[in-house]
């Protein structure tokens, strides 16, 4: 399947290829542009290989060779998309309000306020020392997505705390490639798996509930960031590996892979997250059609096992972290495992 292909020029959409059922790789875009004086007749013609990725171009001017070279994977990741400046609006109240928000956002008064927010409605929750706790696995979290986008050299914003809801990671970038997708999101949640293994070992070390409490609630919290559900870092994950997938084929598999999961989670009794899988995989599978309306460079064979693999390892820590607190016979760490079969 040859992938959806648009060409710009000076932000101006010159030439356009539709997905179609010819696999060569091979497209040619032909467009003209006028001057003052002449009009140049156009030809970009490009060679595009999937597996691994290389892309092919030669620019033709009146039949003239102008300019060929080649770009493969590496060189997309460190691409800045370009996007057409904003058409002019008339004044509106939404207009001023949605300024106002994209302000507040850079303000560092904002990120404090937000998160004398989250301890205060985490306070009142449970206590001020879970709460602190909390906020800090919650942190801990949302420094993976940073750690993340900082290897990638995108510039990032920091971190925002929202009451109930959890963290955000903001960027000023976008992204380019499936692979980045899923590295930064899944980084998040392997970092809070990384942080519920250390407070269990120093549960084991103290013998103090505290360290229990935060190693299984945290194992939760990052379990449902995990659920193949947008805009959470699962969905995104999965999204990627699927979505990079050229064949029908892929999609059945990754489809019976899922069946698997949820016929694993109805088995032990996690209805919940079983529910939570299939919903999910319906998403996945609705949009799957319009995977090639995307400019995001999809990922490779080995990066499609690698995240898949990375994934199952990343909810297996955690679902097994869930399993062993309940099975200590206290009443709050078992609450996780109780959600889990809802």
């Amino acid at each position: 399947m040859a992938g959806w292909q648009q060409l710009f020029w000076d932000n101006t959409l010159v030439s356009q290829i539709d997905a179609s059922e010819d696999d060569s790789g091979k497209t040619s875009h032909q467009f003209k542009l006028s001057s003052a004086e002449d009009i140049l007749s156009c030809q970009l013609d490009c060679e595009l290989n999937w597996q691994p990725f290389n892309f092919k171009y030669q620019a033709f001017v009146d039949d003239v060779l102008v300019i060929e070279g080649t770009r493969n994977e590496k060189d997309i990741e460190r691409q800045i998309p370009v996007e057409a400046p904003p058409t002019e609006k008339r004044f509106s109240l939404i207009g001023m309000v949605s300024l106002g928000m994209k302000a507040l956002k850079s303000a560092k008064v904002i990120k404090v306020a937000l998160a004398s927010a989250s301890l205060a409605a985490y306070s009142w929750l449970f206590s001020i020392e879970f709460a602190l706790a909390l906020l800090a696995c919650l942190v801990f979290h949302e420094y993976g997505h940073i750690k993340a986008m900082k290897y990638f050299g995108m510039k990032t914003k920091g971190i925002y705390l929202i009451p109930f809801l959890g963290g955000l990671a903001l960027s000023d970038e976008k992204i380019n490639t499936r692979w980045q997708d899923v590295v930064i999101s899944i980084m998040g949640p392997f970092f809070g798996l990384v942080l519920s293994i250390i407070f269990t070992v120093l549960y084991w070390m103290t013998g103090e509930m505290i360290f229990a409490g935060l190693a299984v609630f945290n194992a939760l919290l990052n379990l449902f960031n995990l659920l193949p559900i947008l805009p959470l870092d699962g969905g995104h994950v999965l999204k990627s590996i699927t979505f990079s997938m050229n064949t029908w084929v892929g999609l059945v598999g990754s489809i019976l892979a899922a069946l698997f999961g949820i016929y694993i989670s109805y088995t032990f009794g996690l209805t919940l997250l079983g529910f939570l899988l299939m919903m999910g995989m319906l998403e996945v599978v609705m949009e799957w059609r319009t995977r090639h309306h995307s400019h995001l460079l999809p990922l490779t064979r080995y990066g499609q096992l690698f995240s898949f693999a990375w994934y199952l390892v990343s909810v297996g820590g955690f679902v097994a972290i869930i399993w062993y607190f309940a099975g200590l016979g206290d009443s709050l760490l078992s609450l996780p495992l109780q959600i889990l079969g809802t």
